[in-house]
């Protein structure tokens, strides 16, 4: 007999990142909110950011940087992340480790000003014609391939397009004839194809063809048919960074599109390269055709950054074209590296000097148990009360991220027992088997005979 299995669907593969709940810094106007965006506590400081995204948007930033200081845990990185948000949703954020300058491959300096021309966004607006429409007819030209007679190859194509006013049938050369067959057009797509920049673009399938096909369900979303001309000038809006310009220019043969459709990057960029593009995104700016979007540089642990690269980013905090840079750092008084110098926060004071300095604060067991039960929610995790509690107080007596490294785990021990929710005999459980710092530090005095030196 026939039989009739039902398959397991696949699962979209999802990964929660530390900071993915963080929506903004969570303000009214100029006051933080005490849970908002994400973000719980903090409020002077979230406050305090908030002025400088107001600052930023009103263009009176230029020439400064941000110090973010406090222990290990308390929110940083997110406060960072918060910022970004306010900004737009277009606004480039860059996070860096200060030891990624330490790289082999390329030159500290070459580095640190790629991560910062990464984070200045230029949004341009370009005219363009092009040919839109649905297809109706397509016949496409071949002949044998030179170098082997048994294959073909398309030399040119007749393409008819049509819109729900118009038609008009196009011939098109080698090139287009051979996007059309590597994108597979047919009938009753809808295509653009962009003279200019000499490539074709698959929309999708139209609604007119999915209904003729019977198709109740398809992978691609049907688009309706465009109306008025088929040949029409289309403003094109899109985000590129200076660095994304600098490697257009640094390569031969690619343009915009190659970047954003595919392309491979990397490797040092010459300086005359970089004025070229700043002088022409300065003639765009004032012509009206693009703006400029700043966007953030985040360094973490900055004071494991030398003395070389905090004289370069001093410089380049002054220039013109300069993002806005956050540093982090948990450290208290430590030598600059590269020098026997102790300085407040292993930096060089005068650019401390220059910095605008947000401290962030310990928080307290009502605000973790605000932010355990935010990242339960954000994972889709239920917790009973007596674990939750639980889990708050070791967040006090240990740290925040202990208590929050704990969720996960006790989660496959509820599974193990069967249940959906975390119980406090699951936390309980975790804790044993995963030590926090000062167990791991008490084990460590008890076995250091046993331990290699």
């Amino acid at each position: 007999m026939p039989r009739v299995e039902e398959l397991q669907s696949l699962k979209e593969w999802e990964r929660v990142a530390a900071h993915s709940h963080i929506t903004g810094l969570g303000l009214e106007g100029l006051k933080a909110k005490k849970i908002g965006g994400g973000m719980v506590g903090q409020i002077e400081a979230r406050e305090a950011a908030g002025i400088v995204v107001k600052l930023v948007k009103e263009g009176k930033f230029a020439g400064r940087a941000i110090l973010i200081a406090g222990p290990p845990g308390t929110g940083k990185t997110a406060l960072a992340i918060g910022i970004a948000k306010e900004l737009g949703k277009d606004v480039p954020f860059v996070p860096l480790a200060a030891s990624e300058i330490y790289s082999t491959e390329m030159k500290k300096t070459e580095f640190l000003t790629q991560a910062l021309r990464k984070a200045i966004g230029v949004r341009v607006r370009e005219m363009r014609k092009v040919y839109e429409g649905v297809v109706k007819d397509l016949n496409i030209s071949e002949q044998p391939n030179p170098y082997n007679p048994y294959m073909k190859i398309p030399t040119s194509a007749r393409i008819t397009l049509a819109t729900k006013d118009e038609e008009k049938m196009l011939s098109v050369d080698q090139d287009f004839a051979m996007q059309i067959m590597k994108q597979n057009v047919e009938k009753g797509d809808v295509i653009q194809i962009d003279v200019d920049g000499g490539r074709i673009v698959k929309l999708g399938k139209s609604e007119e063809a999915v209904k003729e096909q019977k198709l109740d369900i398809t992978s691609q979303k049907p688009i309706p048919i465009p109306s008025g001309k088929v040949m029409k000038e289309k403003e094109f809006v899109y985000v590129l960074t200076l660095h994304e310009m600098d490697v257009i220019n640094s390569k031969s043969g690619m343009d915009i599109f190659s970047l954003m459709f595919g392309g491979k990057e990397g490797g040092e960029i010459d300086s005359e390269i970089r004025k070229q593009i700043d002088s022409t995104i300065k003639e765009w700016v004032e012509s009206g055709k693009a703006e400029i979007i700043p966007g953030v540089v985040f360094i973490d642990e900055c004071s494991l950054l030398d003395i070389e690269a905090f004289a370069f980013l001093n410089r380049a905090i002054e220039s013109e074209l300069s993002p806005i840079i956050i540093f982090a750092t948990n450290r208290g008084i430590t030598k600059i590296r590269g020098t026997d110098i102790d300085s407040p926060r292993g930096m060089p004071i005068d650019l401390l000097d220059r910095l605008l300095i947000i401290n962030t604060k310990r928080y307290d067991e009502e605000e973790i148990r605000k932010i355990i039960e935010i990242k339960a929610n954000a994972e889709r995790i239920k917790i009973s009360k007596e674990a939750l509690s639980y889990l708050t107080s070791l967040g006090v007596e240990s740290s925040l991220r202990y208590a929050v490294q704990l969720i996960a785990p006790s989660l496959e021990l509820a599974k193990e027992d069967g249940k959906e929710e975390i119980a406090r005999e699951h936390v309980e459980k975790a804790k044993k088997i995963f030590a926090d710092v000062k167990k791991s530090v008490k084990y460590l005095q008890e076995f250091e005979k046993s331990m290699l030196k």
